[in-house]
């Protein structure tokens, strides 16, 4: 009986330890916010995320975006 070799790649490669997406529950421990509030956040558009399939993801750079953002509109209130 022959055994086939088959190529397979390397994990450390695959699984990048940091995330691109973060899912609505990530996003919201991001902000110290609770769920329902970052879904309100994404509804009003000052949260920017896209949807996938059926999935709500937010783009792991969108929490700092927001927080500058809201930091930038509270200096020049």
């Amino acid at each position: 009986m022959s055994t086939a070799a088959v190529e397979i790649a390397p994990l450390a490669e695959a699984a990048d330890p940091t995330p691109v997406l973060l899912t609505v529950e990530e996003a919201a421990r991001c902000l110290r916010v609770g769920r329902t509030t970052c879904y309100a956040l994404i509804r009003t558009g000052d949260l920017e995320s896209l949807t996938i399939g059926g999935l709500r993801r937010v783009p792991a750079d969108a929490p700092a975006a927001y927080l500058a953002r809201r930091r930038a509109e509270q200096r020049g209130a």
